[in-house]
């Protein structure tokens, strides 16, 4: 058993290896020199009637221990390399051959010379491992002559009894120290544990060194019967040799899948450093390398870089460029794809001068296939997050200002007065930037977003404790002040000059200085009496006042002036008899189409009502009026009607065009709901598959039991179920776990800001891209632009729908554009105006 003293691998090249491995070699030499000189200055006894020359009997010495070289076999042990031969057969044969003095010279001089070669024409050694690899043979020879020659003299005997003991003894001895010293190697230059290492290496020698012990004896004493003997020994040399080989191959097997087992268990993690740190480990056991560098794609485009060695060294750096695909002569690399998708890139250096094997080359191409897949899962994983994170931090916050959101302000604002004491004093202001409009349209939205980061920072400066700042809409702003003890009309009054003095002051926009006017509108109340809605209702009253007092103007709220209340209740009387008539509540249709093909893939049906006294009304003007009312299901039950109507008349058409309806919280709180839209499926004569329900991210936030129900009963059915307005809010996510959709809509502000937000347009391709990891169907909403449209066709978008397609038309006309689309669709043109006309 034999361990040469390698070279450690590191980067692209090689150094030396420690000088601790350099002083244990020259101690090798010393000892093998001087056991190699006393053996030659001892007495050599030779049978008295022999009549073989000296010099032959050194060397056939010499040639049995250069066989037994040269027939030797290699496992790998850490990143070292560990061989065993026929030593201890050739040590019998050498003892009853030649004087045993001679035997450490005849080992030096053989297996130096058997290695020798090996390096010349295989490559396998330095000439640096040559001496060492000798110099422990001939150490283990002496150490075994020492012994056996204690017991016997052993040259020219018959085989008896005492002798066959004396030369078993001597084989294991040079068993044991060769393997000692052979591990003892390994710890120096690999590090490997040394009794582990020595156990392991006994037991694979373990059935080689009996039928070496078998095949010694059998050769002496055939030798010393009749010599013809040994003629029937090449075959049974042959059958040994390959059943060592493959009870190490076995072994080496069965410990390799074990590695495998281990390292790919270890990838269960859904964090990227974690499962780049499990894999380089991995690879370093699995493939008994000297060094692992695995380099992984991040989210950015970039590369980072993850690398370990067999000295237990590891790192993590980011890479300026893509790192080189090829690989050396003891290098293996693997690409690592999912899917076509490249998620990173393995190295692995094997320990030199050790060439990859076919086993190592599919041990990494395995283990590589399951570190893609952990990767991609981590990568995946980390995206989500991040998008959770943004999407709970976008829930609250106002993109160009930073401040809280309509929602925020509304949710937060709540939880503070319900702290506070029911007669505790509160105010809200509410400021208004004047001919906010002037300023986008003269100088572009990119100036009007600066200029309300500008009034918003200021306003900031002046918010204190207890106080609540946020951005209701395109230029209003919200102060909740609750923690003042004395809060007073004049005082509420005062603050809001203050705020609207702030947000006048001269701000220079794209380089321009931009002086603007601002009123504000406050309102007093006790903590108990109103909550945050009632309280900006009462606020945005305020602030009419003040406009019509004249730019920059404050007022407080004057309850004489709040007509709200009885309007409302006449818009639902009015709304009741709409619902009764045929001419009033009108859908106006926006298609969805194919952005490859052309071809229509859907329809929104939009509200709209065509009131008497007050002209055409959209959806925001009574529809939230509706959801607060008993209202609701009628109106919702009218508009999925209206609906299906159209879809029937597309069906008779010949055209597989589903239709879509919103559906809002409260409806899906109606546990009737999925058997009325089944009678109305039913007196249509429309296949449910034909009907998508449109839902936004706010159900999650509702009675989910209730909802889960209906949702449930709808998909039964068949009907379509839509994810609308998706990344909007900080369920969206939690949404898609929970509810199985069939489609996911991408919110128009985020189509609107792709090219001037990479925030944006990440939150845009990582939908699509995570439609298509689910298998949904992807729309993206409020397509105004060409480069819009040619943006979402090169993320891989399947359809859009927007003013640059088709503006929302009467239920009329749907059926001709939907049958011109379908046409130029197949005869692969597509001719889309932007102002919707056929």
């Amino acid at each position: 058993m034999r361990a040469g003293l390698g070279r450690v691998a590191r980067g692209s090249g090689a150094t030396e290896v420690p000088a601790r491995a350099h002083a244990y070699t020259g101690i090798l030499i010393v000892l093998a020199v001087v056991a190699t000189t006393a053996g030659l200055l001892l007495p050599a006894t030779v049978p008295s009637d022999d009549q073989v020359p000296a010099v032959a009997r050194f060397g056939i010495a010499c040639g049995v221990m250069a066989l037994a070289q040269l027939a030797s076999l290699r496992l790998r042990i850490g990143s070292g390399r560990l061989s065993v031969n026929w030593g201890e057969a050739a040590l019998i044969i050498g003892l009853y051959t030649a004087p045993s003095g001679w035997l450490p010279a005849a080992t030096f001089a053989g297996a130096g010379a058997a290695w020798l070669l090996l390096s010349i024409f295989a490559k396998l050694r330095t000439p640096l491992e040559v001496v060492h690899i000798a110099a422990c043979q001939t150490v283990a020879v002496a150490a075994a002559v020492t012994v056996a020659c204690r017991l016997a003299d052993p040259i020219g005997s018959p085989l008896t009894p005492p002798l066959a003991f004396a030369l078993i003894l001597g084989a294991l001895t040079y068993l044991l120290v060769g393997a000692l010293l052979a591990v003892v190697t390994l710890r120096l230059v690999h590090g490997v544990p040394l009794f582990a290492t020595l156990l392991r290496a006994l037991n694979d020698k373990l059935l080689m060194f009996v039928g070496n012990v078998v095949v010694g004896l059998a050769v002496v004493a055939m030798v010393h019967q009749d010599p013809r003997w040994l003629l029937l020994l090449p075959p049974a040399l042959w059958l040994l040799q390959q059943t060592y080989g493959q009870r190490l191959r076995a072994a080496d097997e069965r410990r390799a899948w074990e590695e495998f087992a281990g390292a790919t268990s270890a990838l269960k993690k859904l964090d990227e450093d974690e499962v780049a740190t499990a894999g380089v480990a991995g690879a370093l056991r699995l493939l008994v390398a000297e060094r692992v560098d695995l380099d992984v794609v991040r989210m950015d485009g970039g590369w980072r870089r993850y690398h370990g060695d067999a000295d237990g060294g590891e790192g993590v750096a980011d890479l300026d460029e893509r790192p080189a695909t090829e690989g050396g002569e003891s290098t293996l690399v693997r690409e690592l794809t999912v899917r076509g998708q490249l998620v990173g890139q393995i190295r692995v250096a094997l320990p030199r001068p050790t060439l990859p094997s076919a086993r190592d080359e599919f041990a990494l191409r395995s283990f590589g296939d399951t570190l893609a897949v952990a990767l991609h899962d981590a990568v995946t994983h980390r995206a989500w997050s991040l998008l959770r994170e943004r999407s709970s931090y976008d829930a609250v916050h106002d993109a160009p200002t930073g401040l809280l959101n309509r929602a925020a302000v509304i949710t937060q604002g709540d939880a503070a007065l319900r702290r506070l004491g029911r007669d505790h004093p509160v105010a809200l202001v509410v400021v208004d930037i004047n001919r906010f409009r002037t300023v986008n349209d003269t100088l572009g939205h990119a100036a009007g977003d600066e200029l309300l980061a500008a009034a918003a920072s200021r306003m900031n400066t002046l918010t204190g404790p207890g106080e609540l700042l946020g951005r209701l809409g395109v230029d209003q702003f919200a102060l909740l002040i609750a923690g003042v003890e004395r809060m007073s009309t004049s005082r509420a009054l005062d603050r809001a000059a203050e705020l609207a003095d702030a947000v006048a002051a001269p701000t220079e926009v794209q380089g321009i200085q931009v002086a603007v006017d601002a009123s504000a509108g406050v309102v007093v109340s006790a903590a108990g009496s109103a909550n945050v809605p009632e309280l900006l209702r009462r606020a945005d009253i305020a602030l009419r006042q003040a406009k019509e007092g004249g730019g920059g103007n404050t007022a407080c709220y004057d309850p004489s002036r709040d007509e709200s209340s009885t309007d409302q209740l006449t818009l639902l009387a009015e709304l009741r008899e709409a619902l009764l008539v045929d001419d009033q509540l009108v859908l106006a249709l926006q298609p969805a189409v194919d952005l490859t093909t052309g071809a229509p893939t859907g329809v929104e049906a939009l509200i709209r009502w065509k009131h008497p006294r007050r002209g055409v009304l959209k959806p925001g003007d009574f529809v939230r009026a509706a959801e607060e009312s008993d209202l609701l299901g009628a109106f919702t039950l009218y508009v999925i009607d209206k609906a299906l109507q159209v879809a029937a008349d597309v069906a008779a058409h010949g055209m597989d065009v589903p239709i879509a309806v919103n559906l809002s919280a409260h409806n899906l709180l109606d546990q009737h709901l999925p058997n009325a839209v089944a009678e109305l499926l039913r007196q249509h004569n429309v296949t449910p598959d034909r009907l998508v329900m449109e839902i936004t991210e706010t159900v999650v936030m509702s009675e989910q039991d209730v909802i889960d129900e209906v949702l449930a009963g709808l998909r039964s059915m068949g009907v379509r179920i839509a994810l609308d307005d998706f990344g909007t809010g900080y369920s969206s996510l939690a949404f898609l776990a929970r509810v199985p959709v069939d489609e996911v809509k991408v919110d128009r502000s985020f189509v609107m800001r792709m090219a001037e937000s990479p925030q944006a347009a990440a939150i845009v391709r990582f939908t699509i891209g995570l439609g298509q990891e689910l298998g949904l169907r992807v729309v993206a909403e409020g397509v105004e632009t060409a480069a819009q449209r040619a943006a979402l066709e090169t993320l891989g978008c399947g359809a859009a729908q927007g003013y640059h397609f088709f503006k929302p038309m009467p239920a009329d006309k749907i059926v001709a554009v939907l049958s011109q689309l379908t046409d130029s669709a197949r005869a692969q043109v597509f001719p889309l105006r932007a102002d919707g006309s056929a």
